[in-house]
């Protein structure tokens, strides 16, 4: 019988990467302190998610779907997906800018690498005080003109630059020019893909010294010059109420606050549930009168065949609720 399902964390080091991931999700300190990001359920290849807790610990995700189809991941998201998982869903920690870049969307990523594109959102967890990100452009340009503001060193002058607190929410569809700033913990959800456009690294080198490679015009083919807000979601965050961030073609995303018993009904919902815990600790409290305790820096998948769960907090916690429309 299928369960809630836990997963062994990829965590990635990088050479903007910190020490609050292992801080978040309680890793030993050998593990470093220069953990980028930690990719929660992953079905990139070669780099998919082996399943944590229960009888089909050291299964693969994709060798679960293989076997329960879409009792766990939804009838409809089968007959698209198969048995590859659809999102990909990670917490990032930046120490320093990460790269200008922008991804391609559908289209593009299926005719270059026959793949899916990256449309994203991001949640932020901590910013220290001062950081920002980047996210759209600031006035409407040409490539051409683009281009030259890259060879002058001008790009910086060209992109909306948004100061973030915790609780901030980012919409970054492909063909968006992004980066997060430096001092940026966050949850991130996003399409299964690994496809970045790297336009601009700020003059950072590889550790061999050589300058980090840049894509700039498979960037220039995937920006869109028209996005020119800043993705940031307006939404009203109620204790004990469900607000919905993202409503996408490619994940809905809802974010709980809550003090007290929450009663989730997914019986409508023909999809797994992915929740990411954000802050505190919870009990998943699931049939048979099964308890999972869960705490922050965890992501559990509910099967599409789980009508109902109840999140009890311990205190008081806030999570993400994902899941395909």
């Amino acid at each position: 019988m299928l369960y809630p399902l836990l997963f062994e964390p990829l965590l990635k080091e990088k050479i903007w990467g910190a020490d609050r991931l292992r801080k978040l999700k309680d890793l030993p300190p050998h593990q470093g302190d220069h953990i980028g990001e930690s990719w929660e359920i992953s079905a990139v290849e070669d780099n998919i998610s082996v399943v944590a807790n229960g009888f089909l610990a050291g299964n693969t995700l994709q060798e679960v779907i293989e076997v329960y189809l879409y009792e766990l991941v939804g009838e409809e998201v089968y007959q698209k997906f198969g048995v590859e998982f659809p999102l990909l869903l990670k917490f990032i920690d930046a120490s320093q800018i990460l790269s200008l870049q922008v991804h391609p969307d559908d289209k593009m990523a299926r005719l270059r690498h026959k793949a899916y594109g990256k449309t994203e959102m991001w949640y932020v967890l901590e910013a220290l005080p001062g950081s920002r990100l980047i996210s759209g452009f600031s006035q409407r340009l040409s490539p051409a003109d683009f281009r030259a503001l890259l060879r002058e060193g001008k790009v910086e002058q060209a992109v909306n630059h948004v100061a973030v607190a915790p609780g901030d929410a980012f919409f970054i569809e492909a063909g968006r020019i992004h980066t997060i700033g430096a001092g940026i913990l966050l949850a991130e959800i996003q399409q299964t893909s690994d496809i970045t456009y790297r336009i601009h690294d700020w003059g950072r080198l590889e550790p061999d010294g050589q300058p980090r490679a840049t894509h700039l015009d498979l960037a220039l083919e995937a920006l869109d010059f028209g996005m020119t807000d800043t993705g940031k979601i307006d939404y009203q965050a109620l204790d004990n109420q469900s607000a919905t961030l993202v409503a996408s073609p490619y994940f809905t995303t809802s974010l709980l606050q809550f003090d007290r018993p929450a009663a989730r009904n997914y019986s409508l919902i023909d999809s797994f549930v992915a929740i990411m815990v954000l802050e505190g600790e919870l009990a998943l409290l699931y049939e048979p009168r099964q308890v999972m305790p869960l705490r922050a820096g965890q992501t559990v998948l509910v099967p599409a065949s789980f009508e109902s769960v109840i999140l009890n907090p311990k205190g008081r916690a806030k999570v993400l609720e994902v899941f395909i429309p």
